[in-house]
């Protein structure tokens, strides 16, 4: 007598559409082992007994992962992740991913499959893609599912350059990259100047990543790299290089920025991004990226300014990186330093630029730098009324050794500002997101993510930040914690 069949696994492609040229999987009542042996890719990460799927007779299941490599199952918005001997229970509906990333099935069980069987005479429970992909396209316009859904946002060309992107991560499906950025998307054209600023600095990786850079003919790499890495860097740098860590008027901190400005024969490029020049920033965590392009001012207008040029020479200055003489075709030859991006029209800047450096301000400097500048900024601007008290959400990766006194001055300086009826908008409640284990241990790296959260236990565990501790969420993006978020009123 043969077994009782409960339902399958259907394949799907990376956008969770059903994948045709893989075979559905047949589930039966009881143990079903699920592996190479009945999967046809070559893929040496999945075990021959990879998960066992036993099927109740009512359509529940429970699934044991029975191989090496961590299995995802994702049921509405919740994806968790599931190492070797551990084991969850699936309903119809939810995603399995074999591999993170990667082999996506969808458990559906005969009763669901029954209802589209097709009119063509499909039978035995045999699922019709016809049926199967209206009813997804159904789905997305009734907002049932909304990862799907973001397939279908798209930002305009037009209005690419200057929005707020983030970087495309390796292993997420294709819907959860949509409108995303890799480097080489950002750094390409005819260069002829490229400054990158950043701490961590891999030139073994970002060549090759990158092959542009070695075509520029000026590179300044401003960073915070020391010891071995930096003796690395200079060995096996191109000739025309130039490697530059910005001196520290303190005994401890580091250069931390990082950004981008490419100039180009007829403009500059700005990029402020949250990801250090290392392979897992870019291609295995969220991270994010702002960016606009400013043409050359018009040669009778080259006294203007606006508060962007000064935010962005004040903070240049501040680098002391050595000047260099580079050549723009039909405009002739110039120093590149600090004073050269008064050049630039910024005037159409969609944003106000925040830089911290390391240092004890007072006087005239104490407002041009970290908090207290983003507090003179707020208080030149008003929002609508409903942003009164607004919530004040702390996203980073690193926590230092903080106290009440320095967080109230923080939340002053988010909150400033003033609404439409001209009275304050008044200090909002302070949220700090920070990563648990769980978070950690369901990301894509799993446990060595957490070297990206160097914080000290004792500055973690103070007894006042736990009121402040709140926990990030976006599932249905296909994404966690990481990038580096500020969140005031919108600006």
């Amino acid at each position: 007598m043969s077994a009782t069949k409960i339902g399958y696994l259907v394949p799907l492609d990376n956008n969770l559409r059903e994948d045709n040229s893989l075979p559905k999987l047949p589930l039966s009542q009881g143990p079903n082992v699920i592996g190479r042996t009945n999967i046809p890719v070559s893929d040496k990460r999945l075990s021959r007994k990879h998960i066992t799927l036993t099927a109740s007779a009512d359509g529940s299941a429970s699934l044991v992962v029975d191989g090496t490599n961590p299995v995802v199952v994702k049921s509405g918005d919740q994806r968790k992740k599931l190492s070797s001997n551990e084991h969850v229970s699936i309903a119809d509906g939810d995603i399995i991913e074999l591999i993170p990333g990667h082999h996506f099935f969808k458990y559906v069980t005969l009763s669901r499959s029954q209802k589209r069987v097709s009119n063509d005479g499909a039978t035995n429970g045999e699922l019709s893609s016809k049926k199967m992909r209206q009813q997804d396209e159904q789905d997305n316009e009734n907002g049932k599912n909304s990862e799907e859904a973001l397939c279908n946002f798209h930002v305009s060309r037009d209005k690419l350059p200057s929005t707020f992107r983030l970087l495309r991560v390796q292993g997420l499906p294709a819907w959860a990259n949509t409108s995303c950025v890799s480097i080489r998307d950002v750094i390409q054209g005819d260069i002829i100047v490229a400054i990158l600023s950043n701490y961590m600095v891999d030139i073994d990786w970002l060549l090759p990543a990158c092959p542009v850079l070695a075509k520029i003919p000026h590179v300044l790499v401003i960073h915070g790299e020391s010891d071995g890495t930096l003796e690395h860097m200079k060995r096996n740098k191109p000739a025309n290089w130039i490697l530059h860590k910005p001196p520290l008027p303190i005994s401890f901190g580091t250069h931390h920025s990082k950004a981008m400005l490419l100039i180009y024969p007829r403009g500059v490029r700005i990029i402020v991004h949250t990801a250090n020049l290392i392979h897992v920033d870019w291609n295995n965590k969220s991270q994010g990226l702002w960016m606009q392009d400013f043409p050359l001012k018009d040669q009778n207008n080259l006294s203007e300014e606006c508060g962007f040029e000064n935010d962005l020479i004040d903070y240049l200055s501040t680098l002391k990186w050595p000047e260099f003489s580079a050549n723009l075709p039909a405009h002739g030859n110039f120093k590149i330093n600090p004073s050269f991006f008064k050049k630039f029209n910024f005037s159409s800047a969609a944003v106000r630029l925040i830089a911290s450096v390391p240092g004890y301000h007072t006087g005239s400097s104490l407002k041009k730098w970290g908090h207290m500048k983003l507090r003179t900024v707020l208080q030149e601007c008003t929002f609508e009324k409903g942003f009164k008290k607004s919530p004040l959400v702390y996203q980073f990766s690193s926590l230092g050794s903080l106290d009440e006194k320095w967080m109230a001055e923080l939340s002053s300086s988010m909150s400033s500002g003033f609404s439409e009826d001209k009275t304050p908008l008044g200090i909002g409640e302070p949220l700090i997101v920070w990563p648990t284990v769980e978070d950690v241990r369901c990301s894509l790296e799993g446990y060595a993510a957490g070297n990206a959260i160097p914080s000290p236990q004792k500055n973690v565990d103070k007894d006042f930040l736990k009121k402040y501790w709140a926990k990030w969420k976006a599932s249905h993006t296909g994404r966690r914690y990481n990038i580096d978020l500020y969140l005031p009123p919108p600006y």
